[in-house]
């Protein structure tokens, strides 16, 4: 494409350089990638400037150079290397301006659904993905334990990516056939518009509870921040939404999609009736407009009934068969690290990314239930380090008064010193049940080893991570591997 047919449909501030004679190969706002023929975007981030790299790129072959601050780099430098400056208001959001107009509008070309909430939007993907392949539509997906082109696992790091990312990605699933994409879209990217000039025909709301305080500081900014979604469908799509949730009304009041609701409250358009579960796997019943359907699923907790439910509401109301819909939902394999259940003899070891207050009481409320009293309840947890802080004593509280034993130890400590994050954890807790072992592989083998033969030990924070950050250095690690590693040497 040439630079100067891309900048006739986008916003711009000022244009200096020969944009007529280059043609664009790619967009990125990553200083190694802007090679030859690239467009670089200069972003402004919490830790980093893009500014600072702008020379960098132009010494590189950059063809242009989007920024938002016009003075970072004089123009001469500029003029010499025949790069194009191009100034605008807002660099990020001109990233998905461009990203969108470059790879040729390709939400447009494929029915989005977009999925967001505090907990639930990967398992949720997941449902709403197996449900369509079922019913013959070759579907991708974008979340945060993967990105899926049909079949095809694609890397990920971020839950919701860059929008240059993200519409790469659409772009491609279109090329292999994909009609249908699921994508889980965080509070994050709403907020820094990553997701702007998408093209959602249906969302999915599941929850909300505080969560990301260390970003948004306030839960009205994080509820505002989710209400973007449900302000960019159109009146021609859908909205899938949880009545339980108090706070579904707000996120919805100015959305002019068509809604519909699902739950156990006595008004929602999807009722949930009849919910069982147990280690096996979860049945209830969902009714609608007069029909009953049973449904069951191999994953566990009354969550995941509420996660099946809207998958499901989602697909009939989108014109699948609702017995097409049923046998999605049950086929849908174990979502890593989410509610996942590992045995050896007797023994149960649950790893799951409760990583919040509210996801690890929701975890260890199924795990009481499931036992009833009839089996001990370990609890191995710690707090992400660079987060929300508020958070801590509450989990602290929460997983000593509905744990017999609770092992406190590091999750991702980032660059916090891991005891400070663990001193503030102790303050919320009141009962003397707990232990401090700051070494994560150490705790998770305690747990295991000392443990009672028939305990169910939950394993929080982590889930489907295959790392540990500590001072800015991922290192392999992974809760499941270590958890089988460790019931094979109980076991024998």
């Amino acid at each position: 494409m040439k630079l100067s047919e891309l900048l006739s449909r986008v916003k711009v501030v000022q244009v200096a350089g020969r944009a007529e004679l280059k043609d664009i190969s790619g967009i990125t706002l990553d200083s190694r990638k802007a090679l030859n023929g690239s467009i670089f975007f200069a972003i402004k981030g919490q830790k980093l400037d893009g500014h600072k790299f702008i020379s960098e790129v132009i010494n590189q072959g950059a063809a242009a150079v989007v920024m938002q601050n016009p003075d970072a780099v004089p123009d001469q430098i500029f003029a010499h290397a025949g790069c194009v400056k191009i100034v605008v208001s807002d660099s990020r959001k001109s990233l998905a301006e461009f990203s969108n107009i470059f790879y040729g509008e390709p939400s447009k070309k494929i029915k989005l659904i977009g999925i967001t909430g505090t907990k639930g939007k990967t398992t949720t993907a997941f449902f709403v993905k197996n449900i369509f392949e079922h019913a013959g539509y070759k579907t991708g997906l974008i979340g945060t334990i993967a990105n899926y082109i049909g079949e095809n696992e694609v890397k990920t790091t971020l839950t919701t990516p860059q929008s240059d990312e993200i519409n790469s990605l659409l772009s491609q699933m279109i090329s292999e056939g994909c009609t249908h994409c699921v994508m889980e879209v965080s509070s994050h990217a709403l907020d820094l518009g990553r997701a702007d000039y998408l093209n959602f025909e249906a969302g999915i709301f599941t929850n909300i509870t505080s969560d990301h305080m260390d970003f948004h500081k306030t839960f009205e900014h994080y509820l505002n921040s989710k209400k973007i979604l449900f302000d960019m469908i159109p009146g021609t799509g859908k909205i899938i939404y949880n009545a339980d949730d108090p706070n579904a009304q707000t996120l919805l009041k100015d959305s002019v999609a068509k809604k519909y609701s699902y739950g156990a409250e006595s008004s929602a358009g999807f009722r949930i009736d009849k919910l069982e579960y147990d280690l096996d796997g979860t049945k209830f019943d969902l009714l609608y407009e007069g029909h009953n359907y049973h449904l069951s699923t191999n994953l566990v907790g009354h969550f995941n009934a509420f996660n099946a439910a809207s998958a499901f509401a989602l697909s009939v109301v989108s014109g699948v068969d609702p017995k097409t819909a049923s046998v999605g939902v049950s086929s849908t394999k174990q979502v890593p690290g989410r509610f996942e259940i590992i045995s050896k003899k007797n023994k149960k070891v649950i790893v799951d990314y409760s990583h919040t207050s509210d996801s690890l009481k929701q975890a260890l409320t199924a795990v009481r239930h499931i036992v009833k009293d009839e089996r001990p309840i370990y609890t191995v947890f710690g707090c992400g380090g660079d987060r929300d802080r508020t958070k801590r004593p509450v989990m602290g509280n929460i997983a000593s008064s509905m744990s017999d034993r609770v092992y406190i130890t590091s999750d991702n400590p980032r660059t916090e010193d891991p005891y400070i994050i663990i001193d503030e954890i102790l303050k919320g807790i009141l009962t003397n049940n707990y232990r401090v072992i700051e070494n994560r592989e150490e705790a998770i083998r305690s747990a295991i080893l000392e443990s009672e033969d028939n305990a169910v030990i939950l394993i929080a924070g982590k889930g489907h991570e295959n790392y540990q950050e500590i001072n800015g250095v991922r290192n392999h690690f992974s809760d499941k591997e270590l958890s089988n590693k460790y019931l094979a040497e109980w076991a024998n």
